[in-house]
Order: structure tokens, then C-alpha cells, then sequence
């Protein structure tokens, strides 16, 4: 049975968030059947989307470090739960000897099964659309992705960074509005492209239909160690 690395830290609740779905969605009866987890939850990497849109810290070396780190210790393979991160992956896996599973890449192949041929919208940060990254392999996957208007990504933007700060009485009227568009575009679901959000749609009941990057993630990591999924969807 493999070890997990998990890269974390981008958020910390999105880190708990992982690692709790990876032990919930594992087919297992005691202690000693769950998958071993390593956990490097690096709050020190500098802000993805402020490298992205404002040239702010670059984190590329942080995130390397963190790689390593998990390797040394014994990890088998590498998940990050940071959509954004994901801009910098390329560059990491260059240091690495192990395999480091891509959350854009494992979103496209399970939206390809639910929604082939039907409008996705995509809720992100502005580095993730600003990156491009999600746009690039849904085009490879065939899936036709929708974002907001650029005057509405600020919105999804003040949610997110409500979620980091902690905080609990974060007005989502202006949210919900974003959700309206898109839907008023034909989008049949949401991706949710940054990983404080399914801890949003939690918290708030957010009643729509939805992708879980960070559930698929999961799942996926279950599956390349060799266990089994306990019978629950996406």
C-alpha cells in the first residue's frame, strides 16, 4: 500500500479538506487499513495569484522544496490541493522522482464522463483564469468551459479570501448573482476551481450543481495506491 504526500498550506482548511475526504471516501474498517497520509502543509509558499496577476513572490521555489521534502520522507505520490499552484507544475515535477497527480488534468477526465458536450462554468481565482490553465486542458478534453464576465470574477475572489481569513458572515448576494449568469449561459454545472470553495458551498448550502476538483483528487489518489473507493459520487 502507497503513501500519500499531500503539497498543502494553500489554504490550511483547504489542506484539512483533502486529507479528510481522502479518509472518508477510503474503502476501510480500522485504523491500520487507511492509507498512510504525509502531510506538508507549507503556509510559508508566497500567494499563486499574486506572483500571477501582480509579479508579487514567486512561490515556484517553495513549491519545489515542499516536493522534495515529501519525497525524502516517503511519499509514492505527490497531490496539491491548490488549483492556482497548478500554473507551476511543470517546474516541480522537473525535481521530483515520483509521481505528482495534476487536479486541472483529473477534473477534465471526470467532466468529460458527467458532462461531455455540455457548458461547464468555471469559479476560480483570477490567477488560475488569468493562468490559462484550466482553459488549456479542457480544450485538450474537449469540454467547453464558461467564465464570468471580468467585472464579476471579484466577486468569487471576495469569497475565497473570505474562506482564507477565516471568516463566517461573508455576504455571497454578489456571489450568487455570478452563479445566475452563467447559468443564464447555458452552464450546466460549476467547476469549483479553487479549493476554499467546496468548503464554501458547505458552509453556506449553496444549492447548485457542482464539480469537486477536490474530490476527484482524492479519489484519484485513493485509486493509484491501490484501494478501493467506498460506493459515493462525485
Amino acid at each position: 500500500m502507497g503513501t500519500i504526500g499531500i503539497l498543502g498550506g494553500m489554504g490550511p482548511l483547504a489542506t484539512v479538506d483533502i486529507f479528510n475526504k481522502i479518509i472518508t471516501l477510503t474503502e476501510a474498517n480500522s485504523d491500520n487499513e487507511h492509507i498512510e497520509i504525509i502531510v506538508d502543509n507549507n503556509t510559508r509558499i508566497p500567494d499563486r495569484t499574486n506572483h500571477i496577476i501582480n509579479n508579487g513572490e514567486n512561490p515556484t521555489n517553495y513549491l519545489i522544496k515542499s516536493a522534495i521534502r515529501l519525497e525524502m520522507m516517503g511519499a509514492d505520490v505527490i497531490i496539491m490541493p491548490c488549483n492556482t499552484a497548478h500554473y507551476f507544475y511543470d517546474e516541480v515535477v522537473k525535481y521530483i522522482d515520483i509521481p505528482f497527480l495534476n487536479m486541472i488534468v483529473e477534473t477534465a477526465k471526470e467532466t468529460e464522463k458527467l458532462y461531455s458536450g455540455k457548458k461547464v462554468g468555471l469559479l476560480a481565482t483570477a490567477g488560475t483564469y488569468n493562468s490559462g490553465i484550466y482553459d488549456k486542458v479542457f480544450s485538450e478534453y474537449g469540454l467547453e468551459l464558461i467564465k464570468p464576465d471580468s467585472d464579476k470574477m471579484k466577486y468569487i475572489m471576495d469569497l475565497i479570501y473570505g474562506i482564507k481569513s477565516g471568516r463566517s458572515d461573508i455576504d455571497i448576494t454578489n456571489f450568487h448573482t455570478v452563479l445566475q449568469d452563467l447559468k443564464e449561459q447555458e452552464v450546466e454545472a460549476f467547476i469549483l476551481g479553487c479549493t476554499e470553495l467546496p468548503i464554501a458551498f458547505e458552509m453556506f448550502d449553496i444549492n447548485e450543481k457542482y464539480i469537486d476538483p477536490t474530490k476527484i483528487l482524492a479519489r484519484s489518489s485513493i485509486k493509484y495506491v491501490g484501494r478501493k473507493i467506498r460506493n459515493e459520487s462525485i
